[in-house]
Formats: structure tokens, sequence, C-alpha cells
């Protein structure tokens, strides 16, 4: 067995759910069903239940959403956790149906953009604390806080992330409000890597909830995933993990089971070495189809974006596949090729730079065309 000592980080309470300090790391899931779809979503939340979550996350964006959780939310005794989208202010209307609210501080600009962050924050932390709720500062690297990404240089994508984290810790901690995490996440495992071991390094008290974001498709996603856990977890990071994987809707429950077994082989002593390959050739990166897909046709188009191009493997080419307006933006900008897929078409982008608009049918017959003037070139 693996012996590990873990950060000395504070217990957080999500309900009958404990994190931090010595309790065992939570394996946590998000529902990929639009969260209006009762049905479809309680049916998921029983698949992932019954591989074991520990937390369930959901997404709300609107005032239907919060309707349908608070059916929701009675039908299931695993603590719930929302993720909070741009309107910041619909914590008060989910925070009596939850355990657990996460917010992006990145998007806490999108909204009475004359207040400040603080006074934001201050409200959710209220709710929070009315409701009996725990709090996730969720930082993501493909919706950055835009007041500190300018703060650092370009090619530097870890400290506006860091700084956006720490900052929210001190806002919180003055409002007198610690029953929170972090997340710092990143498709890239080695960036999840380093901005979580600086932020533990600045902050060992804050328990850390650990994902590679956008991960992608089994396998590739998993040994990503398992990468970034293997090198966190034994240097004693990491309070709750979840596993995001481009699955079809009745196999999310896999996303449980593969962080079990990862936590599993670590604690066993069982290590994967880094394949060498991993930072050369192809790299497909698609987000783990949640509740914010605009279209499930997302899915499928994901993996036929897998299989088109697998001609191109030895490549070095990173293609990004993102399933809505939340993430896609900002991960199809890093990406050489980026699609960000609306309910209707998928915008096709080179880099930063829109190429086009295309139909679920046709964009593939285009990409394989960029791909080859990548190739060219």
């Amino acid at each position: 067995m693996t012996d590990i000592q873990r950060n000395p980080t504070r217990s957080v309470r999500i309900g009958q759910t404990h994190i931090g300090a010595q309790h065992p790391i939570a394996v946590q899931s998000m529902a990929a069903t639009r969260t209006q779809d009762i049905e479809a979503t309680l049916r998921q939340i029983k698949v992932i239940g019954e591989a074991g979550a520990d937390i369930i996350r959901v997404a709300v964006d609107s005032r239907k959403d919060v309707d349908a959780l608070g059916e929701i939310a009675g039908h299931t005794d695993i603590p719930l956790s929302v993720d909070l989208q741009e309107n910041y202010r619909l914590v008060q209307h989910v925070a009596p149906h939850v355990q657990k609210v996460r917010y992006n501080p990145g998007h806490l600009y999108h909204h009475e953009k004359e207040k400040s962050i603080r006074d934001k924050v201050a409200f959710i932390a209220d709710e929070a604390e009315k409701n009996d709720c725990a709090l996730r500062v969720g930082v993501n690297c493909g919706s950055v806080d835009p007041d500190k990404i300018g703060l650092f240089p370009a090619e530097d994508s870890i400290s506006p992330m860091l700084a956006s984290a720490l900052e929210h810790c001190h806002i919180l901690d003055d409002l007198g409000f610690t029953r929170y995490c972090v997340s710092l996440k990143d498709s890239d495992p080695a960036n999840v890597i380093e901005a979580n071991k600086r932020f533990a390094s600045e902050r060992p008290d804050v328990p850390l909830h650990l994902g590679v974001t956008e991960a992608g498709m089994p396998p590739e996603g998993i040994i990503k995933t398992r990468i970034a856990f293997e090198q966190l977890i034994t240097a004693g990071i990491g309070d709750t993990l979840r596993v995001s994987l481009t699955l079809p809707f009745d196999d999310k429950g896999e996303e449980i089971r593969v962080g079990r077994q990862i936590l599993d082989d670590i604690y066993s002593g069982r290590f994967r070495s880094v394949p060498k390959l991993l930072d050369a050739g192809l790299n497909i990166i698609s987000c783990p189809s949640c509740s914010r897909v605009e279209n499930e046709a997302f899915i499928e188009l994901a993996h036929r974006v897998r299989e088109v191009t697998e001609y191109a493997k030895s490549h070095a080419i990173t293609i990004a596949v993102m399933g809505c307006r939340v993430n896609g933006p900002g991960e199809t900008d890093d990406a050489d090729l980026g699609l960000w897929c609306a309910p209707n078409f998928v915008n096709l982008k080179r880099g930063p730079e829109t190429i086009g608009q295309f139909g679920y049918d046709e964009v593939l017959d285009v990409l394989r065309q960029e791909v080859d003037r990548i190739i060219a070139a």
C-alpha cells in the first residue's frame, strides 16, 4: 500500500459527505441531461448514484431549470451540487434544494457589471450560509477572470487561474465564510498538476477538487486524468475528484468507476508511466457531455472527429470539440482547430479565428481540409 500524507486541509461538509482533513477522497460526476428534462435527469442521477457517486452535480441556467431542480432534489438522497452559470443571482433560488454550489469567478462579470465582484461573492456566500450549503470556487482555463489575464504574459495560462482562485479565497475568508473548496482545471494534465501544486503550497488549508477538464474520450481521456491524479494525490493534494469524459448519457456512471479505479491503483501502489507520445501527435480535447450541451449530436460528432482524423495521429495537432457556449470559445481559441457546437450548427475555428458555421453533417469534410492544410504547412 502507498503511504500518502494528505495536506492538512480543513473539513468541508456537503450534506452527509465530508471532504478535506483526513476524510476519504470523494468521487463525483455531473449529470449530462438537460435539467428541465426531469425524467431523464433523475434516470441519470440513478445511473451515477448506482456507480457509487458521493456527490452529483447538475447545471442551472434559467428559472425553468430551477423549477425542475426543486422536483429532482426530492427524489435523491445523494448530495447535490449545482453548477451556477452566468446569472449569479440564481443562487438564491437553487441553494434551498442542494448541498453545494459551484461558481466560476470568470462568470461573475456577465450580469450587473456595475456591482463589485466582492458584493456578488458576498451575495452567493450569504445564500449558501442561509441554506446550509458549501461552495466551490471553480476556476477553468477556458473562462478565466478577464481582469487577471492581462496581468501576466500571454504564454502563462496558469498564473491568471491561480490569482483568481487566491483572490476569491481571500474574499470568502474576509467575509467569514470558510466552508468552501477550490478547483483549478485545464485540459492539459501538466497544467493541472502545476496549478494545483502552486495553489496547495500557498493555501494548504483549502480542500481541492481535482479534475482534467474536457479530458475527452476513453482511453485518452482516462490516461490524461490518471497522469494528473497520480502526481497530485501522491503529493497529498486532492480531496474530491471528478473524471470528465465524453460519454453517451447511459454510460456516465463510468466516470465514477474510473475515478475509483484510479484511486484504488494509487493507494495500492499501481502506477502507470507517462506515455512519451502523449505530448506529441494528435490531441483531441472534448468536454464531458454535461447538461450545458445544446445538442446531443455533439457526442456522436466528437467520436466521429476522432475517426476521421485518425490518419493524422502522428502530427502535433490539437482539435477541441466543445458542446456549449460556456467553455467553447476559450477552449477552441487555444486549439489548432476548434469545433464549438451550437444547437443547429457547428462553429469551426482555426485558433481564435472563425472559419465558418456548418451543419453537423457537413463540418467533418471542412475539418479534414483544415487538418490537411496544417499537415501540408
